[in-house]
């Protein structure tokens, strides 16, 4: 009677996961009429993209990060185009309107996905490249393997140089099978609580912790945010970053002066490696610095855009 009951238990614990997945909403076509963009049909699935701004002009690509869709740009989208830039936001895959993709997602998998995607939608000019936390790692690796495509290089809070994660992330990240168990039974409320912890002034997206936690109900967003802590997030880009020091590339960073997540220390980094870099600190700004500090980044951005 015993060993059978701790069978049960074993087994419930077991299976917990593997329930909780499939209690998750799917990413089908129903989820996807709230989209008011497009999608293109990529060689691991489909990613959901949307164009802000005028038809033509200077294009800005915005490449968002580890757990925060494409939505996270459109405050600063808005404010972009009315410069007259024509800004291109989507979803990395597992995030999002993208499809869920499965297996690791490391430099390679993120930089093909953002080059198949501008193939397909045929951008063959030089765009300015901006990403933010994970999704600056990105696109700094994407400058760094596709340079004559890059005309500008805009970081965010970026990671590749150095980042504080809760003990949790960390956790998770480091340790398999525990990790992923863990994750997929857990994972929505603690990176929904990483994510509120970084919210200490109001945001111009008043719903994004109400998006985050629909974000984390949709099935497969919570392996795919777990094989980027794995395969990308932590990464270190140090090396990339002194390709990028060798050529002519305009390169800003702006951080946040109170950001949690990225130290200030990783922009005495980026400056060590290019001393040609721009680099922005943003008084009283957090982690969450691309949708609280819209002015004080366009700011920035305006100046840089101009003198770049």
């Amino acid at each position: 009677m015993i060993w059978g009951s701790v069978g049960l238990i074993i087994l419930l614990i077991a299976a917990a996961p593997v329930v909780a997945e499939r209690l998750r909403r799917p990413m089908d076509a129903r989820a996807r009429r709230m989209g008011t963009g497009d999608f293109a049909e990529l060689s691991r699935g489909l990613t959901y993209y949307q164009w802000i701004g005028p038809s033509r002009g200077p294009v800005v690509v915005c490449v968002h990060g580890l757990t925060t869709p494409s939505y996270v740009w459109l405050p600063l989208a808005q404010a972009m185009t009315a410069l007259g830039i024509r800004v291109l936001i989507y979803d990395l895959y597992g995030r999002g309107l993208s499809d869920r993709v499965a297996g690791r997602q490391d430099r390679a998998f993120f930089v093909g996905q953002l080059h198949e995607l501008l193939t397909a939608l045929e951008v063959k000019q030089g765009v300015t490249l901006m990403g933010y936390s994970m999704g600056a790692a990105i696109a700094a690796a994407y400058a760094a393997d596709h340079p004559a495509l890059v005309d500008r290089l805009v970081l965010v809070a970026p990671c590749g140089l150095g980042i504080r994660q809760t003990r949790f992330a960390e956790f998770v990240a480091r340790v398999p099978v525990a990790g992923d168990w863990l994750t997929r039974v857990a994972g929505g409320i603690m990176f929904r609580r990483g994510l509120n912890r970084t919210l200490e002034v109001d945001p111009a997206l008043p719903d994004i912790l109400d998006r985050i936690a629909g974000e984390m109900g949709i099935r497969g967003t919570l392996p795919a945010v777990l094989a980027s802590q794995r395969g990308m997030l932590v990464a270190d880009l140090a090396d990339t970053h002194r390709t990028l020091a060798q050529t002519s590339l305009p390169v800003l960073g702006i951080w946040g002066a109170e950001d949690k997540v990225i130290p200030l220390s990783s922009l005495g980094r980026l400056a060590q490696i290019n001393r040609a870099a721009r680099v922005v600190e943003v008084d009283g700004a957090t982690h969450a610095l691309p949708y609280t500090h819209v002015r004080a980044i366009m700011s920035a951005l305006t100046d840089f855009l101009r003198q770049g």
